[in-house]
């Protein structure tokens, strides 16, 4: 018989966070306002929801996968949320319990599986050449079916066994070529050092498999791609499989080993890497990156002073306070003769609110831009597990301007998605999406806005009975099932 879930984590009590236990299919939302006709597509969005009770200490980023779907065609929206059927989940399934610790941890995880190496599937979802990807940041991508959620082909996709180590959940994708480019940290082994970067090409050939030599284990959740350059960031979030085995963190905050950002050539090699030296801080996510006329790296991150989620190496808190994240424009300049002495990097704070989760339109990858979305706040309390002061914010970076939207005060929302009106559309004329949960009812909505006008509200609403817990990232596959 399945246990009940513990009472005392937030992550798992919260009815923001909580997990559900049901898998639903509703084929015709109820719906406030008009629709946009335009809009013909599927909404992905992941995140983690455990399937039971965890073994030894739980953290939010360690719950299996569950793809909730919200389908747009003709002014209806029907919806259906499935947990990624991965090797962990049917185990576990066929066992009524859970079975592995948090993050795969040996301490707590049941003998009869310790060999078993399985991903979560639980922080982001893309489509990229034909395929339906769950993703996490340790393994493989696990392809699933678009309409019923189901795993195709035994799930993992490796382009015909030519990937390399594991998979970021941060692809990025090339919209002049198609081609995906993607890195992978502990790449010869759990908490190693070494960085694996790869390309795939739009009709699935690897066409590059690298490894790079980073200077220490870290958890490295994001990353960037310009024209020229990928550029992966080491923070001092490190991951050590000594502390892990001792009952300590696996992955912990240590600051004093700084941050370390590597620049290789899209058209060269690792042995033609150049590192900058920065302040310890961490990033989860940027917004965009691109490279300006006279050959500076722009990248817009939001940046924490401190990682927040994740403690010190002896378990006590990493800061007094909730960290936050803001809004900060780092410009790199690597024209100097050597990599290591030669460049510059400027920091410019563009926002001082908190925020989390940016996004922009993604046909301007790579390419200045000027409209992005965040979801503004703090991203959590640590000891309660709450949101503070949520709302979406819109920046308009060509005038400096900013606008926001707030609902209710128990209402978070979810991560903003942009939907182009048409493919050629100019940027930033489509429509925001995003997940609403609404804490008065504990259920969920879909929230659509005009992108660069959500100060009038959300154009249209798709409310669900049920609710759609906290979770990552998300993105819209166009066009009919």
């Amino acid at each position: 018989m399945a246990k009940a879930f513990p009472t005392d984590n937030p992550f798992l009590a919260n009815p923001y966070f909580a997990p559900v236990n049901t898998e639903a299919d509703a084929g015709h939302l109820h719906i406030t306002g008009e629709m946009p006709k335009e809009l013909t597509g599927t909404l992905y969005r992941n995140g983690p929801n455990p399937q039971f009770a965890p073994r030894g200490p739980h953290h939010w980023f360690g719950g299996d996968g569950m793809i909730h779907a919200f389908h747009i065609e003709n002014g209806n929206v029907s919806y259906r949320n499935r947990w990624v059927r991965t090797p962990k989940w049917k185990l576990e399934n066929e066992e009524g319990e859970a079975l592995f610790g948090t993050f795969g941890n040996p301490m707590f995880t049941d003998p009869r599986v310790m060999g078993v190496n399985s991903t979560i599937a639980n922080t982001n979802i893309v489509w990229h050449g034909g395929k339906l990807l769950a993703l996490e940041e340790a393994h493989a991508p696990y392809a699933l079916d678009p309409a019923t959620l189901m795993p195709v082909n035994g799930g993992y996709e490796t382009w015909g066994d030519k990937l390399c180590g594991p998979f970021t959940a941060h692809p990025k994708i090339d919209p002049a070529t198609g081609e995906m480019v993607f890195f992978g940290y502990s790449a010869t082994g759990r908490f190693t050092r070494e960085i694996s970067l790869q390309t795939v090409t739009a009709d699935g050939k690897i066409t590059r498999a690298e490894i790079l030599d980073g200077p220490f284990p870290s958890m490295i959740h994001d990353f960037a791609v310009t024209r020229n350059w990928i550029i992966v960031p080491v923070f001092p979030l490190t991951s050590s499989m000594e502390r892990a085995m001792q009952g300590l963190p696996p992955f912990a905050w240590e600051p004093d080993r700084g941050t370390h950002i590597a620049f290789v050539p899209r058209n060269g090699t690792v042995a033609d890497v150049k590192w900058v030296a920065a302040p310890p801080c961490y990033v989860f996510h940027p917004m965009n990156h691109y490279e300006t006329a006279d050959g500076r790296i722009v990248v817009d991150v939001m940046k924490f002073e401190v990682a927040p989620l994740f403690p010190l190496p002896d378990g006590s808190p990493s800061s007094a306070t909730t960290p936050k994240a803001r809004l900060t424009r780092w410009t790199f300049d690597l024209s100097g003769q050597d990599g290591n002495r030669g460049n510059t990097f400027k920091e410019e704070q563009l926002d001082d609110r908190a925020g989390e989760f940016p996004r922009f339109d993604e046909r301007f990858c790579m390419s200045d831009y000027r409209h992005g979305w965040i979801v503004g706040g703090d991203i959590v309390d640590r000891k309660t597990g709450e949101p503070q002061n949520d709302g979406l914010i819109h920046y308009d970076l060509g005038t400096g301007k900013s606008t926001v939207w707030r609902e209710g005060p128990g209402d978070r929302f979810g991560e903003p998605v942009f939907v182009p009106r048409a493919e050629d559309a100019t940027e930033g004329d489509g429509w925001l999406l995003s997940v609403l949960y609404r804490g008065e009812d504990k259920r969920s909505d879909l929230a659509v806005f005009e992108a660069t006008d959500i100060g009038k509200g959300p154009v249209a609403l798709a409310h669900l009975s049920s609710r759609v817990p906290a979770g990552f990232h998300g993105n819209w596959r166009p066009g009919a099932l």
